[in-house]
């Protein structure tokens, strides 16, 4: 029977799918493109997908699949020659601080095996190469140097510690043993015998004292077995004429010191586990510590008048009678200011202190005792801020502290003795730190210098770690070091690094399923893109693509087109085949990509209002202080390839500002020397891409607030005012009015035990959400439930009349979401609607004329028609004189922006600097920007 050829799905219907068949040819590369909202990810995520996860988990026992969670069954009749299916979406990556790129990647992973196995270590102390011996040869080596000659044999037990000691010499003589070496000195153990507790020493103990010839062999092993076991796998020989100890261990040890250090495994170079993190920063390489210039930033002011910001001014309260106390035993006052207050007064009160001490009273001539017990300010702030259940706590003493590199390992992560080890002269930090293309190269000359036992164990690891260096190559990650953390990753980077992860997998026969890969990626890498993809397709898999990138459609073997519209008005396959065959057929994607729509570049640009706002000498991340000035009453585009910076200097350095500045928030920007000209605007703006609620309660009525309008309307009307309903009557969030079966939901869940829960409209209120009471009131012959079905087109002509209602829906309309409905669930909104519906939401609030609108990407996930809606609606902002700044690959939206800053010329380390700024013409006279070259074919 031979393999099938075609994926076929038969009557899907989940979200908008109008019960379509359809067959997908298997081992190709296929695209799915079509407005947003048409349906392209309904087809692809919530059918094939969710079908293909259900039948893996059909697999497993009844008792597993408990614990798994049943996958709801999709919306579909049938599907046929569906294989294991891999999904690659936009979800942002892990934001926890211990993911870096090499950590996803496994790269990482590799290279802690490479250095247990293969890496020599080195004495911290001298830099002499460790050894490490079995216990025949430490035999052999003893007969071979002592030959004829007295020497005693100890085990080393404290190493300059301090400490009386009492007890273990007690514990030494239990077990038999009767002389001791302390500091250099062999003495007997005598009853009660103690050391001097302040002063560090060197404890060893005895085993036996023996000359050594051929006839102590048997006597020497037994020895040597009962030293190694009391040292911890190190003992001591010493020649007792000449009192020179040597040193011998099981372990790596320094010839010269005797330190040692435990066998290495891979956990030993891991900064999540605790044998390799360094212990100051618990593997994180940064700590926060106390910056005392903010604990008290004014020494001239007095501590009863809040010269120490932490306290606050002088209450009655316990902290500032300790102080009072303070005060008096190093004799100043509350009241003088800071500065002439005696050094070591000023250390208690900062480092804390105990002590008694007596003051006489004049008045009555009696002595007083006082006690001095305070913790000190900074151990108090730290204490919080370790300890302290409460977020708003912990964010206080956060304000006191500074994110520094942590002192001990440098930044590193990990212990000294992990950095000690090496590999031709690089330890494994050394390696995370360089950037990937400087990583393959070092790897490409490292089997010239390791040695024939070091290539034989290391042959099998090097060949992954370069296989899998050569995908984030190919997928354009080349600037990434392995040690940058994945929460400082873009959306683009984090998913093509899941991208050559998934290639580094080399799996055959699976169907790969990807959403958008080209978000974030500049017109130069999408090339590099679309080869890793084809790759994948060769080695025998089946890829498909959501995509709207003309480009990929191009190289696409198959290409299913779903419209005409979106929502109600899509949902079906509006034409399949390859591009030749699209381009001929009569849909919205094919006049766009025929060139017989297109957007067109406007005439002329706008000339702004003359403000402009100077960000100076940024440096954040990878920023090379940069100086950038934005025109205001413009649209403004920043542009620039993955990972030169963008990011950075828009949303971690600019963002914040504004935001600090207008809204006192609270996200601390990155590094910047000043800014000019926050006073000309009054209002920013972010909108990203976000989901708009996490709920399926959460709707576009109730998010962009015009719920609340129609709840108040309905509760005006006579009916609602004899029977004395409130606009709460009308929520379906609170008890009154909703159905109280479902709780207002509309449907009921019925628990199945270890099936899927079942979703069935509830039967009391047939899916209304509320009770018969409240659907008896009507406004213009419709109840509440009734207004919450229709679709945006049909309730802005129904509200017409109410501005309040009107105006907000119009603006819904406008940014092309006409078809969805005011009471779908969020949850079933596609990333480019909630985005939409976001900025319908701030652009429906009167703009004053001088706000700060910021978009990151907002074309993912839109079809060209949707960019040529939403460019209208961001026209419109700028033409009132606000500022609309996005950043932005997708040339549409380029060559329609007014000013373009681009920042290059590569992405990591050889970014950072802004190339050119100007008008997209300008711009694209440009020699060396990447940006400029695919603009001028763009505007020509």
């Amino acid at each position: 029977m031979k393999e099938q050829e075609y994926i076929e799905v038969y009557g899907a219907r989940a979200h908008n799918l109008k019960n379509i068949d359809v067959k997908i040819p298997r081992e190709k590369l296929v695209v799915i493109t079509g407005l947003s909202g048409s349906g392209k990810s309904s087809l692809a995520f919530d059918t094939i997908y969710a079908e293909g996860q259900r039948r893996y988990i059909e697999t497993f026992s009844a008792y597993a699949r408990q614990f798994l969670g049943g996958l709801e069954r999709p919306d579909v009749d049938k599907i046929d020659g569906l294989s294991p299916v891999i999904s690659i979406e936009q979800k942002t990556t892990n934001k926890s601080p211990r993911s870096t790129v090499g950590t996803i990647t496994e790269i990482y992973d590799f290279l802690r095996l490479l250095f247990s196995r293969t890496a020599d270590a080195y004495s911290y102390n001298t830099g002499e190469k460790m050894v490490s011996y079995s216990d025949e040869q430490i035999k052999e080596l003893i007969l071979k140097d002592f030959d004829e000659k007295r020497i005693a044999i100890l085990a080393p037990l404290i190493k300059s510690r301090k400490g009386h000691y009492r007890e273990l010499f007690e514990q030494i003589s239990k077990q038999g043993f009767v002389r001791v070496r302390v500091d250099g000195e062999i003495r007997e153990i005598e009853k009660g015998m103690k050391l001097d507790r302040y002063k560090t020493h060197d404890i060893e103990v005895v085993i036996d004292r023996l000359v050594v010839n051929d006839t102590a062999e048997k006597r020497l092993e037994e020895t040597i077995k009962t030293a190694l076991y009391t040292g911890d796998n190190i003992l001591m020989v010493i020649d007792v004429d000449d009192e020179k100890p040597r040193y011998f261990s099981r372990e790596l040890m320094c010839p010269t010191t005797g330190i040692a250090y435990p066998n290495p495994e891979p956990n030993t170079f891991s900064f999540n586990s605790p044998k390799g993190a360094c212990t100051h920063c618990n593997g994180l390489g940064i700590t926060n510590e106390i910056n005392h210039q903010k604990v008290i930033p004014d020494d001239s002011i007095s501590i009863k008048n809040g010269g120490i910001v932490p306290l606050g001014e002088q209450k009655n309260s316990w902290i500032f009678k300790q102080l009072q106390t303070i005060a008096e035993r190093y004799g100043f006052k509350l009241t003088d200011p800071i500065k002439n207050i005696p050094k070591e007064a000023m250390e208690v009160i900062l480092h804390g202190g105990k002590e008694k001490f007596e003051i006489q009273s004049k008045a009555a001539g009696v002595t007083r005792n006082y006690e001095i017990d305070f913790e000190g300010i900074i151990a108090f702030i730290e204490n919080q801020y370790k300890n302290s259940e409460s977020t708003s706590i912990k964010r206080w003493a956060k304000d006191f502290m500074d994110e520094v590199t942590c002192s001990v390992c440098d930044g590193k992560r990990l212990k000294k003795e992990a950095l000690h080890f090496n590999i031709t002269d690089k330890n494994i930090s050394d390696l995370a730190q360089m950037d990937v293309l400087e990583l393959a190269s070092w790897f490409q000359k490292v089997d010239k210098k390791l040695s024939e036992k070091q290539l034989t164990i290391a042959s099998e690891i090097l060949k992954e770690i370069r296989t899998r260096i050569q995908f984030l190559l190919d997928v354009g990650l080349d600037y990434l070091t392995l040690d940058r953390t994945s929460k400082s990753l873009s959306g683009g980077e984090a998913q093509r690094i899941r991208l050559a992860t998934q290639i580094g997998s080399q799996l055959v026969g699976v169907l790969y399923i990807l959403d958008e890969p080209s978000i974030g990626l500049h017109q130069r890498d999408n090339q590099k893109l679309i080869d890793s993809l084809i790759k994948l397709r060769d080695v025998g898999n089946s890829v498909l693509v959501v995509e709207h990138d003309e480009d990929m459609i191009k190289n696409a073997d198959f290409v299913l087109d779903i419209g005409p519209g979106a929502g109600r008005h899509g949902g079906e396959i509006v034409s399949e085949g390859t591009f030749e065959d699209l381009k001929s057929h009569d849909t919205l994607t094919a006049d766009y990509l025929s060139k017989r729509k297109e957007i067109k570049v406007p005439n002329k640009r706008r000339e702004g209002n003359g403000k402009s706002i100077l960000l100076k000498g940024a440096s954040g991340n990878n920023l090379k202080n940069v100086s950038v000035e934005f025109p205001l009453g413009k649209m403004i585009c920043v542009t620039g390839v993955s990972g030169s910076g963008k990011s950075t200097l828009i949303n971690e350095t600019l963002y914040p500002i504004l935001n600090a500045h207008i809204y006192r928030a609270v996200k601390k920007p990155m590094p910047y020397k000043k800014i000019e000209g926050l006073e000309h605007i009054d209002k920013v703006i972010d909108i990203d891409q976000s989901p708009i609620g996490r709920t399926p309660r959460s709707n576009p009525a109730t998010y962009t607030g015009v719920f609340s309008e129609i709840r108040s309307l309905f509760a005006k009307t006579p009916e609602a005012s004899i029977r004395g309903y409130k606009p709460g009557r009308f929520s379906f969030n609170v008890k009154g009015g909703r159905c109280e079966t479902c709780q207002g939901g509309g449907v009921r869940v019925i628990e199945m035990n270890f099936l899927p829960d079942v979703h069935v409209e509830c039967e009391t209120c047939q899916g209304k959400r509320f009770n018969r009471e409240t659907l008896e009131i009507r406004y213009k012959g419709k109840s509440i439930s009734d207004v919450l079905d229709m679709t945006i087109n049909e309730a802005t002509e129904f509200f017409e009349h109410i501005p309040k209602i009107h105006r907000k829906l119009k603006t819904i309309k406008d940014v092309g979401l006409g078809y969805i409905t005011l009471g779908q669930q969020s949850t079933t909104l596609s990333g480019g609607e909630a985005q939409r519906i976001k900025l319908a939401s701030e652009l429906s609030k009167r703009d004053t004329g001088n706000t700060f609108y910021i978009l990151d990407e907002p074309t993912t996930g839109l079809h060209f028609e949707d960019i040529r809606v939403l460019m209208e609606v961001l026209n419109k902002l700028a033409n009132k004189g606000n500022t609309v700044l996005i950043i932005e690959h997708n040339l549409d939206v380029i060559k329609l922006a007014d000013y373009i800053i681009d920042i290059g010329m590569e992405g990591g380390k050889k970014g950072g600097k802004v190339l050119t700024s100007g008008t997209p013409e300008e711009v694209a006279k440009h020699k060396t920007s990447y940006t400029a070259k695919f603009l001028k074919k763009e505007l020509n």
